[in-house]
Order: structure tokens, then sequence, then C-alpha cells
């Protein structure tokens, strides 16, 4: 078996899926309506300069002009002429900048509502591993990374790649990262700001030189030097935009590319559609009977194995151990496919053999060994939980894809009907001491209306004894369970 990228693409929304000998590993979803521009590279125009605000405004071919700062123009990028960078005065934008004057800028925030976009001319250009700097000499590392040997591998490796186009930031996913990979990183962003620099001479101002790219090519970006077999593509138009794309700049994965052109979506190869389906869910079925549910919450995410119908062959002791380390192997799934990041707990099934603990840790980070985001195993707590983080890349598949339950509001459960008849019950006394009325009228949802018309009917029937007054019952089946009124007629 293979390891392919399967993308999917529409009008609204592009999805990527990474299938490993035939099992889906990630899903990237990207829809049209919430792409923005930060990233974007313009050739602008400097429309009007506000000494008072130290500020410029630069037409970059949008409906509003953007807005610089002169805190966000930086001496050693090309977007100040030469001249003017002998003068350059730090803070002072009638120094920087003047009206008419063309001028290359990168998107920092996006426009909105009144607000244009805001710019600056320290151009960055991101890859995997990197962040390459035009114009500058400089190679830094993320000081997320800890170990000072590490850091200085990977500086000395990426600094043999700086030359007079400019210098990298090494990220905090390039930790373990080896030569090969970093060097494949430079030659990219290189090659890729060479690009720019030639639409700089060659496109009129108030144009886009650079646009940060859609899905499908931040993808392919991210996965230069992967051992990638295949990409299947089932767009004809996207398909063509990406031979273009890696012929210019990774000549290397062009073979891989086809056009996907099947009866069936591409997305029912390898069941990828019902994959998904079942990473919303929160009990993840094991092979040999056990099972996992995990639950995610704002702080973390919680992991909790259970053995299910497996039973075993020898002894309790060895059921156990061999539950935990398949659920190893299947969390490490889950984490990617769902995409969960910050701090996650595990409750493994308790085992009595440190030895059983220890090639359970073991067979834990083998399995993640394969995940491109950053992850850390802590070990055993004392009550018996393996706490660990996996670094935050992008939202969870959970959030791109649901939205809040409104009746339950997010807490993942609801009020049994049996309570809400009886909350009901309260609040027609509560509303009876308070207020003087006939009778009363009860709103609810059909399952409580038919409870307090059948199940509840006797309690009803006790209080209307009690309080000396009728209670109608009328369905609505607008409503959730848990909603009602009271109403005094």
């Amino acid at each position: 078996m293979s390891t392919e990228l399967l993308v999917n693409v529409t009008p609204s929304e592009t999805r990527v899926a990474l299938v490993d000998h035939g099992m889906l590993q990630e899903v990237h979803i990207e829809r049209q309506a919430k792409r923005g521009i930060v990233g974007n590279i313009y050739k602008g125009k400097v429309s009007r300069v506000l000494p008072g605000m130290q500020a410029a405004f630069v037409d970059i071919g949008m409906d509003k002009a953007a807005f610089l700062h002169a805190s966000d123009i930086v001496p050693h990028t090309e977007c100040v002429d030469v001249k003017e960078k002998e003068h350059f005065q730090a803070g002072n934008i009638a120094e920087l900048v003047r009206q008419g004057q063309d001028i290359m800028v990168q998107v920092v925030k996006d426009p909105m509502g009144t607000k244009g976009a805001r710019l600056t001319t320290d151009i960055t250009l991101p890859s995997r591993y990197l962040v390459f700097m035009p114009g500058s000499a400089h190679v830094g590392v993320s000081q997320r990374i800890d170990s000072e040997e590490e850091r200085e591998r990977l500086k000395q490796i990426v600094t043999k790649n700086v030359d007079e186009l400019g210098g990298f930031i090494v990220r905090t996913a390039a930790e373990g990262v080896g030569e090969k990979e970093l060097e494949q990183d430079t030659i990219f962003l290189k090659r890729l700001w060479r690009k720019v620099l030639e639409r700089r001479q060659k496109y009129p101002t108030c144009h886009v030189l650079y646009a940060e790219w859609s899905l499908a090519f931040r993808i392919l970006r991210d996965f230069v030097g992967d051992e990638l077999d295949k990409i299947r593509v089932d767009s004809r138009q996207t398909y063509e935009q990406i031979c273009h794309f890696t012929d210019e700049f990774v000549p290397e994965m062009s073979a891989k590319l086809d056009y996907y052109s099947g009866e069936s979506p591409i997305f029912d190869l390898y069941d990828v559609e019902n994959e998904i389906q079942r990473a919303l869910e929160r009990k993840v079925e094991l092979k040999s009977g056990g099972y996992l549910i995990i639950d995610q919450t704002e702080a973390m995410t919680t992991i909790d194995i259970n053995t299910g119908a497996f039973v075993g062959h020898r002894n309790l002791e060895e059921t156990i151990f061999n539950t935990n380390v398949e659920a190893t192997a299947a969390i490490a799934r889950q984490l990617r496919l769902r995409n969960l990041g910050g701090i996650i707990i595990i409750d493994f099934i308790d085992m009595q053999s440190e030895d059983h603990r220890r090639r359970v840790l073991q067979s834990l980070e083998q399995a993640l060994a394969k995940d491109r985001a950053k992850t850390g195993v802590n070990g055993f707590s004392q009550l018996g939980l393996v706490e660990m983080t996996r670094k935050r890349t992008r939202e969870s598949l959970e959030h791109v894809l649901c939205s809040q339950c409104p009746e339950c509001n997010g807490r993942g459960r609801v009020k049994t009907v049996e309570s809400v008849c009886y909350e009901i019950l309260r609040e027609i006394l509560r509303v009876n001491r308070a207020y003087d009325a006939d009778q009363f009228v009860v709103y609810a949802s059909p399952a409580v209306a038919e409870a307090l018309r059948g199940d509840e009917s006797h309690s009803l029937a006790e209080l209307e004894v009690f309080i000396s007054k009728q209670v109608k019952v009328q369905a609505e089946p607008l409503y959730s369970q848990e909603q009602f009124d009271v109403v005094m007629m």
C-alpha cells in the first residue's frame, strides 16, 4: 500500500485527506468564505502621507486603501529606495515614504469594517520548517526549542544556505528534522522569492506579487520531502494549477500528480467520507473489542480506554496490557485526524506491572513519531494518568465542522423528560403563590407534553387539586426538550 494525498475541490470548499496504507490519517479543510489576505505581498503605491499619524495610506488595488505605520517600515527591505535608506530616521514617516512612491508591502491584518488592511515592509515567507527574511543575513532559531545543542545544530545547517537573497528563522516544527528536509525548504523559499522579485519588475503598480496559497498549494508546500507516492486531484482546473505550481517551485513532486476522473467521489476512496463522520463521535472502537472515549473541552482533551468486549485469552493483566498497547496506535491516529492540540490526558486501564507501563509508553511514543505536529509525553502521573501535549497547528476537526448544540448549549447533556415535568410543576406552584390566576396553560415540547398527559398525569392532577385550579397542557413542536412556558389565564 502507498501514501496518498486526496484533494477534493468544490467552489465553496477544498478538502485534503492524507491516506497512509489505506487508512485516513489527516484531514485539512478550507472554506472559501473564510479566506483572508494576510500574508499576501503587493506592489502598492503610496496614496497619502499623514505626518501627524506617522502613517501612510497605500493603494494595493483593493476598495479601501491599506494602512502603513512608520513603525512597520524597516530599512533592510527593498521597499525603500537606496537614497532614502541613507536618510532613514525611525519613526519619521515623511523621511520614509513619499506620495506617489511605489512600495512593496505585505498584509499583516485583514480589512475589517471601514478599515483597510494593515501593512508592513518587513516581508517574510513561511515554509514548513523555516521563515525566509529577504535582505537579512541573520539566522534565528525559535525560542521554543529548549535544547541548546539542537538549536546550534539547526543554526549550523541553515547558515550554510544563507546568501545575498536573505536569511532565515528556524521554526519550532524543525526540531529533530534532518539536514535534507531543511535544505529543501531553503531551496523552495529562495525559488519563491526570486519569482516575487521577477513579478515586481514585470507587474504594474497596485498588483499582487504573492498571494498566500489556498489549501491545496499549502499542503504541497508542507509535504515537500515527505514520502508521498501519489497526489490525486478531482478538479481539472485545480489539477492544472497545481501542475504549473509544482513545475515552477517543486519539480520533484510533478510526477506524483494525478487527475482523478473516477465515477465515484474521490473521498469514497478508502472510505474517507465515513472516517470523517466517525472522527466526530466520542467513541472509537478498537479491533479487539475495546474502545476509546474522547472528550474535547476548552481546557484539555481527555481520552479514556476501556476493555469493552475484549476478554483476552490468558489473564486479566495480559488483557489490560494488550488493550492499552492497541489503544496507543488508535490514540496517535485520532490526535492527527481530529487535529487535537494543547493538553491531552490519557486514562489507560490500570496496570500493576511497571514493565507493562514502560512498554505502553514506548508504544505511544513510537505511534506519535509519525505526527508532523510536535508532541511531548510526560509519562504516568501519581494518579496513573499519562499527560502529554500536542502543538496546536489549526482548528480541530470538530470546531471546523460543528457548532455548539443550541439545545444543551455545549453541555453535551439535556435534562430528562421527567426532570422537566417536575420543574414545570414547581414553576406552577411558584407562579400561583405570587400571582392570582384563574387557570394555567403549559407550553412544552411534544415529549414533555405527552409525559404530563400520560406518565406524570397523576402528579399534575394532584397539583390541580392542591391549588384548586385547572392546568392545560399544549405541545409546541418547535420547543426543545428543556424549553417550556407557564402562562396565567
